[in-house]
Order: structure tokens, then C-alpha cells, then sequence
């Protein structure tokens, strides 16, 4: 059962062949399919083209697509029509109103006449993830004032890019497994109009579109922190195991900013007998204590408390146990606005909508969907649950 397990955990799903044909990004006509954040810049629909103008005052605008994309091949042409002006394309970016008040962030390939064109910039984040940027023919592989060919490569932390067939970067990063394409007008001074387009603007996912990260590494807590009782959380064979007096391990890593909203998590679960723990959701870090915020997704398969795997504590119940104790199992939770499914081994257990304006008990205040991360419970010394393979894909919000 175990290899029926594994083919449904995206950590180590095979990449599938690349689905047929290209879709076009931009119609042509409309800016159907995307949506401007940030800036004032104006973007208009052009003679085929989408033609981005600077606007006084504006900070860096972005025209953003509405989906997200994780692995995929981009093609897109543009022009600089004033030399003066840098521009660039977002790739698995975000902006959520935890990070600089929603400020569009995350990865964007350069468009520039100063050599620079087709590097890897983190936007907003972390500046220039291409460092060598120096070698001749990949600086000058931009032609300015010249329709330019750009193509993007994107394949698990592997990014790619050409500048009118030169290849000009090849980093591997996690930060950002998924997101949204962007086309940037930067901000300038004064109020010079300067123009960027961009025309044949195509995309093909590759595999099964990716776009999941994997959350803990199966060596260390790296990106993760636990409160009250460190030693109840150790790393054994792979797996994350939780045991001894109460605690929680937070996720608290790059990924998403750790203060999720809308996502996928799957992860790999085993109980041993007697075992209670959970998952929790749309949490915050606190010192000590069972978390206030967010909720919880129970695991439990033969514990005295009634309440059974997948079921969501307190709020939506399961008295039978869909898995069994002292074998892996799958789980897969999913949140899309006030909806959330959860799975076990590919059958759907839980499916709630959260009411609108709902209120909870006090001891329950803190149940309402929000944002935020991911925790794992040491629920007591005589409980003990392993989890491995634990990944998540971000849904657009």
C-alpha cells in the first residue's frame, strides 16, 4: 500500500511528459485574465501588443496574471521603447497583505538595456539572485530598441532563461514553487512616459504544472520551530517524530512568507498505538500552550479521545478512523476560501464550509479561517506519530 501512497505525495510524484500545445497568455485584444497591483502605471491593449506606460508618482506597477503556475516553459517578446526605462517579468510571485502591505514579490527575469537583461531578480526580497553577470555575450544579448525574445524555463527550484537564444541564467532556488506571471512598469522620476511592451505572450505547463514545495527535509528542523518541550520533536529515518511531553513544531521557513491562506499540504502519516496528535492550519507561533489560532486537523487512529483522523477538532467530527496504526498513510488538506477538504489515502473524509459571520465558543474563538502556517502536535509522553514528506502547493487567493 505504501507505493500507492507514495504516487500521491508531490515530493516524489515522476514528472509526467509536457502536456500538448502552448496557451496564450494575453489575447491579443483584452487584459482578460489579468490584474494590476501596486503602481498607477498605465497597460493597454495595443496592435497586439500589451503596452506598459509610466505614470508620475507611481511606484512599480505589475500587471499580473489571475493563476499561478509552478513548472513551466515561458515565452513572451518586448521592447523597450526608451532606453532609460527597466522593466522585467514576475515568475511565481505573490503579493499578500502580510509582506509590505501586499507589495509584489518574488522572482523577476529582467528587461534592461544595461547588460543586466535576463538575470534573476528576487523583487522586493532578497535583490540579485544571478551573481555572475559579468560574461560579455550575455550581456549584450539584449538588442535595444528591438523586439526581444525572451524564454523561461521553470522546473521544481531549477530556473532558467534566454535572451534571444543566449542563455543567460541558471539558478536554483526554493523559495517559490508557484505564483502569479507579472509584467512590471517601474517606477521613475518626474514624468517621462516612458513605454515597455509585450506581444506573444504564451505558456505550457510542464509535467503535471508542479508547483508544490517540500516543507521539511527529512534530515533536520531547518524552517521549522518548536515551543515549550524542544526534545518531544526529533528527525529519525526520514521522518519528523513527535513524542514526549506536550509541544508543537511551527513551520517557519521561506516558503509562502509561512502565512498561507488558500494551499494544498500532503504529507505521509504513521500513528502507533494510542497515538494522538494533529495538524494544525492557519496557526501562529506561541510560546507554550495548545495553539489558539487556526485550526486543527486531528490524528488519531486509536486513542481514548473519540475524535478520529481527518476529522477537523471540534468543529467537524469523524468517530470512525480511516486508517489504521503502524502504517503510512496519506493526507491531503485543502483550503480554497471558506472550504476545506481533507483526504486519507484518496478518499475525501471531510468537505466544510465555514459560515459566514460564524462565532465559536470561547475556548474555540481562535477557529476561523485566516492565514498563517503549519503546526504539528505532541499531544502527550504516551502518544507518538511520525510524518514525512510533507509539502505544499500555494492556490491563488
Amino acid at each position: 500500500m505504501l507505493k500507492a501512497h507514495v504516487l500521491v505525495l508531490c515530493a516524489l510524484v515522476a514528472p509526467l511528459s509536457a502536456q500538448d500545445g502552448w496557451v496564450n497568455l494575453f489575447d491579443g485584444d483584452t487584459l482578460n485574465g489579468w490584474t494590476q497591483k501596486n503602481g498607477t502605471a498605465t497597460y493597454q491593449a495595443v496592435d497586439g501588443t500589451i503596452l506598459g506606460t509610466t505614470v508620475k508618482g507611481s511606484p512599480n506597477s505589475f500587471l499580473c496574471s489571475d493563476r499561478f503556475y509552478g513548472d513551466f516553459e515561458l515565452e513572451f517578446d518586448v521592447k523597450l521603447f526608451d532606453n532609460q526605462l527597466n522593466s522585467g517579468v514576475q515568475i511565481r510571485s505573490h503579493s499578500i497583505p502580510t509582506h509590505k502591505r501586499g507589495r509584489v514579490h518574488g522572482y523577476q527575469v529582467e528587461i534592461s538595456t544595461n547588460g543586466h537583461a535576463g538575470f534573476v531578480y528576487d523583487e522586493a526580497r532578497r535583490g540579485w539572485l544571478s551573481k555572475d553577470r559579468d560574461q560579455p555575450q550575455r550581456r549584450s544579448a539584449f538588442k535595444n530598441g528591438e523586439w526581444n525574445n525572451y524564454r523561461v524555463i521553470c522546473m521544481g527550484p531549477t530556473i532558467r532563461t534566454w535572451v534571444n537564444g543566449v542563455l543567460i541564467a541558471n539558478i536554483v532556488d526554493d523559495w517559490s514553487p508557484t505564483g502569479f506571471i507579472g509584467l512590471q512598469v517601474h517606477g521613475v522620476g518626474g514624468d517621462p512616459k516612458y513605454r515597455v511592451a509585450w506581444r506573444n505572450i504564451r505558456l505550457r505547463e510542464l509535467g503535471d504544472g508542479g508547483g508544490f514545495a517540500t516543507l521539511f527535509n527529512g534530515k533536520d528542523l531547518n524552517g521549522w520551530k518548536v515551543n515549550e518541550n524542544p526534545e518531544s520533536v526529533t528527525v529519525k529515518n526520514g521522518a519528523m517524530v513527535v513524542r514526549g511531553r506536550r509541544a508543537h513544531v511551527f513551520y517557519n521557513g521561506p516558503v509562502y512568507q509561512h502565512t498561507f491562506k488558500n494551499f494544498e499540504l500532503h504529507a505521509l502519516v504513521q500513528t502507533k498505538p494510542n497515538a494522538n496528535s494533529g495538524i494544525y492550519f492557519h496557526t501562529v507561533f506561541q510560546k507554550n500552550g495548545w495553539p489558539e489560532k487556526g485550526y486543527e486537523v486531528q490524528v488519531n487512529n486509536s486513542q481514548g479521545d473519540w475524535r478520529r483522523t481527518a476529522g477537523l477538532y471540534g468543529i467537524d467530527d469523524i468517530k470512525e478512523p480511516p486508517a489504521k496504526d503502524n502504517k503510512w498513510f496519506a493526507m491531503v488538506m485543502r483550503v480554497e476560501g471558506k472550504h476545506i477538504t481533507v483526504s486519507v489515502d484518496g478518499k475525501q473524509v471531510i468537505d466544510y464550509t465555514e459560515p459566514d459571520g460564524v462565532e465559536r465558543p470561547k475556548n474555540f474563538a481562535g477557529r476561523l479561517l485566516d492565514r498563517g502556517t503549519f503546526a504539528l502536535q505532541v499531544h502527550d509522553p504516551g502518544s507518538e506519530v511520525w510524518y514525512k514528506d510533507i509539502c505544499v502547493k500555494p492556490l491563488p487567493e
